[in-house]
């Protein structure tokens, strides 16, 4: 009996003494899970960061569309993608940073209860704002690279996802924003203030948003379907996009790192000079005097001059970007009102409903490009032949005419926005870039797709570099049906 009872008090210590050394493990300082709205908030500024950066392993699209130019590294304004490992930063960073945290954060709010009614009155209006940020990350991997994984993508059990076709990917996500601005109840609050640093919580500013990323994917489809290119970009401007700079989508930074403006970051804190104004836009806007040059540009002795396209460009001797632009709180633009106007002068000019002719579209969207800029002197601007919307129309040689003339504006007016005039550039083909000196390639009208997946998704990654016709930066996407690479 005694051995029994020996046996037993021994078996209880055991137990006691594991249960308390597991105990002891266990981290009482940090949750055991992270909440949605902390990735939402992740993934927000993850997004943000990577659409303004200038980071030269990470988003060269200012060098592309040769708005800046290398001081002495010169590879990207050249076009290389390869020796930075550009495609697979720009992948890992979408994927893993944005769109992981997006598809996690939507889990965890939708399995959490809140501690009042308000509060899980609030949970589809936050799954709604998800959505739009999950369709504006994978819209814009579809208009980088083409065919992407979808459908298997985010599944961290399987690490050969398959790719879909881009097309019937975009039509997807089209509904699937289009479900999203349906279900968003502006009667109702969202994420507070701290977790929304875009909106701060304001559903109505978010439903503009997802209506403007609409027209945007609307009006990129409107060369492969005019159809559904039309009642995407009509239904958008009816539900209601951007109608003043006040809506704009912007990240808002602070003061001091890490959550200072990346420009800020790169381009100041990191006491390097790498970048001057590129030659191309400054030559152009020279040409017109436009009175912008003073927000974009700094000046040498009173003139604004560009450095040669692919060419080293000492930095002393070259205009440099503003004092606000790299402003460390300068908001980081992912959207803006003047897009939304251009974007809504091609969709007259294609003979889209939309509230307003072509020329009314592009006035507005110059002056709202002027008034964000703080810049006066529109009228005299929009004066100008070359700028005037009926004289450079019978002036512009571009077929159909009207491509030149806004695609021109559009991509003065999308200065520092990296991806919006890098798209507005393929789609619209205005304006004629210049050959880079020892260019690479022709211009890269796509990211090639990540050596990662081609060395270990290598089935998969050829299977989609065929579909699209070859994986070269010169190869166009579904979309994108006339440019031609003759510089």
């Amino acid at each position: 009996m005694k051995k029994l009872i020996l046996i037993l008090t021994a078996a209880i210590f055991a137990v006691s003494c594991s249960d308390n050394l597991e105990d002891l493990n266990e981290n009482i300082k940090d949750p055991a899970s992270v909440s949605g709205e902390s990735l939402f908030a992740s993934a927000q500024k993850q997004l943000a960061d990577q659409v303004v950066t200038p980071n030269v392993n990470l988003n060269n699209l200012r060098l592309w569309t040769q708005q800046l130019q290398e001081t002495t590294y010169t590879d990207e304004s050249r076009y290389n993608q390869v020796t930075r490992s550009i495609p697979d930063n720009h992948w890992r960073e979408l994927y893993r940073d944005v769109l992981k945290d997006l598809d996690q954060a939507s889990q965890n709010i939708a399995e959490t209860t809140y501690l009042t009614d308000e509060l899980n009155g609030r949970k589809p209006n936050k799954q709604a704002i998800i959505e739009v940020l999950t369709v504006y990350a994978y819209s814009n991997l579809v208009e980088t690279y083409g065919d992407i994984p979808y459908t298997e993508a985010l599944d961290i059990d399987n690490l050969l996802p398959k790719y879909d076709d881009g097309l019937t990917v975009y039509k997807d996500l089209i509904s699937r924003l289009t479900a999203a601005i349906n279900s968003m109840d502006t009667s109702l609050n969202s994420f507070e203030s701290g977790e929304d640093l875009m909106y701060r919580g304001d559903v109505s500013n978010w439903k503009k948003f997802a209506n403007s990323l609409k027209l945007r994917m609307g009006i990129t489809l409107s060369d492969v379907d005019a159809g559904l290119s039309q009642s995407t970009v009509q239904s958008a401007y009816t539900s209601g996009v951007f109608g003043s700079n006040a809506d704009n989508a912007s990240y808002i930074y602070r003061n001091a790192a890490p959550n200072n403006n990346p420009m800020n970051n790169n381009l100041v804190l990191s006491g390097r000079n790498d970048y001057v104004a590129g030659k191309t836009i400054v030559d152009m806007m020279n040409d017109l005097e436009d009175p912008r040059r003073a927000a974009y540009f700094t000046t040498v002795d009173g003139e604004y001059i560009g450095g040669t396209i692919g060419s080293r460009s000492s930095y002393a001797n070259f205009s440099h970007v503003s004092d606000r632009i790299v402003n460390a709180a300068e908001p980081g633009v992912i959207m803006s009102y003047d897009e939304v106007e251009f974007l809504l002068s091609e969709a007259a000019a294609r003979g889209y409903s939309v509230g307003g002719d072509a020329e009314s579209h592009y006035i507005a969207a110059i002056t709202a490009s002027f008034d964000y800029w703080n810049v006066s002197g529109v009228a005299g601007y929009l004066a100008k032949p070359e700028v005037d919307y009926t004289t450079a129309l019978a002036a512009s040689t571009s077929t159909p005419s009207w491509k030149k003339v806004i695609g021109t504006q559009a991509y003065f007016g999308l200065y520092n926005r990296t991806f919006a005039p890098y798209l507005s550039v393929r789609r619209l083909d205005y304006p004629v870039l210049v050959e880079p000196v020892s260019a690479q390639s022709g211009f890269p009208v796509r990211y090639t797709y990540p050596v990662g997946e081609q060395t270990l998704n290598g089935l998969n990654y050829d299977s989609a570099s065929s579909a699209i016709g070859g994986d070269a930066p010169e190869t166009q996407l579904f979309w994108d049906k006339f440019y031609t690479f003759d510089f």
